[in-house]
């Protein structure tokens, strides 16, 4: 049967930046083995498909696909799926905040979605699962050779250490020591298999701190900039334009260094540059004696294409 279906640019304000998505708004009937081969189809990052939800306080239950399966959780398709619904008139805008429930893999997703004019702008999700850390460690030589870099080109900052964590999906956080690493860094994919393929967290996240930011403290203080790039082979995403389930994760790991202990920390993060698709990521993070209390991910989305896909 015939299935409508729109495509999106997400973390982004302007057409072709950003991570595309697609989303079928009302997938009853698709089998995994269908939602698989659509997700591989459309080869974006990732593909969603949406139900109704199985609980009736909720809004809807989405699954997501990138083209190597199936994730309990990521951040650019929640906040993209919550724009589309609502751009496309799924679901009802209430003023210009709406409180909607997402049901994903890793339970209830809150998504809030800002509006004006009666059309969303803004949309942002808070983690279901709070930033939990792995207590595997990392060479940074072997590391740096991953990504065909020097061991210097690892950040030198004490406190920036490689570290894999995860807010439903892990990823390995490995900060740079400035731009130019950041855009020479290849991932090797014969030495990549040998030495993370298997880790707990085998996606590869890197980043590094504008340096008009640092030299204000803003990674330490809770409001800094931070250009970063992202490869997942194990998803079958070679690089990510923009990744908002590592941003949720990064938000714990940058609030266990800040210096700011009470309230809400603050950073923007760039991605996709590298790759033409410049996406701007907004994370928050709430904090208590220096206890991350919960995280936020939020930017804008636009809206790119919409049409019909003909499956059986």
């Amino acid at each position: 049967m015939p299935r409508k279906y729109h495509t999106a640019d997400v973390f982004t304000e302007t057409p072709f930046g950003g991570n595309q998505l697609a989303v079928l708004p009302d997938a009853a009937g698709l089998t995994d083995d269908d939602m698989k081969a659509i997700a591989r189809e459309f080869n974006f990052s990732e593909s969603v498909f949406v139900f109704p939800p199985e609980d009736s306080g909720n809004t809807r239950k989405i699954r997501i696909f990138t083209p190597g399966g199936e994730l309990p959780f990521a951040g650019h398709p929640t906040v993209g799926t919550a724009f589309v619904l609502a751009e496309c008139g799924e679901i009802e805008l209430s003023g210009d905040e709406t409180r909607i429930v997402l049901e994903e893999g890793v339970g209830p997703v809150p998504v809030l979605i800002r509006s004006k004019g009666g059309r969303p702008v803004f949309t942002q999700l808070t983690a279901a699962k709070l930033p939990e850390r792995s207590d595997e460690r990392y060479d940074a030589a072997t590391v740096a050779s991953v990504l065909s870099l020097e061991p210097a080109d690892i950040g030198a900052q004490e406190s920036l250490t490689i570290e894999a964590v995860s807010a439903g999906v892990p990823f390995l956080f490995v900060p740079l020591r400035d731009l130019d690493a950041l855009g020479r860094a290849r991932l090797r994919l014969d030495l990549w298999e040998e030495a993370l393929m298997n880790s707990w967290a085998p996606e590869v996240y890197l980043f590094v701190e504008d340096d008009a930011s640092a030299q204000r403290g803003g990674m330490r203080s809770g409001d800094g900039v931070i250009r970063a790039r992202m490869f997942a082979p194990t998803m079958g995403i070679p690089e990510d334009p923009a990744t908002g389930g590592a941003a949720a994760a990064f938000g714990g790991y940058l609030a266990w260094r800040s210096n700011q202990k009470e309230g809400t920390l603050r950073w923007t993060i760039h991605q996709g540059v590298e790759m033409g698709r410049p996406s701007r990521l907004e994370v928050e993070t709430d904090v208590a004696n220096g206890k991350v209390q919960a995280v936020r991910v939020g930017g804008a989305s636009v809206l790119i294409s919409s049409g019909i896909l003909h499956v059986d």
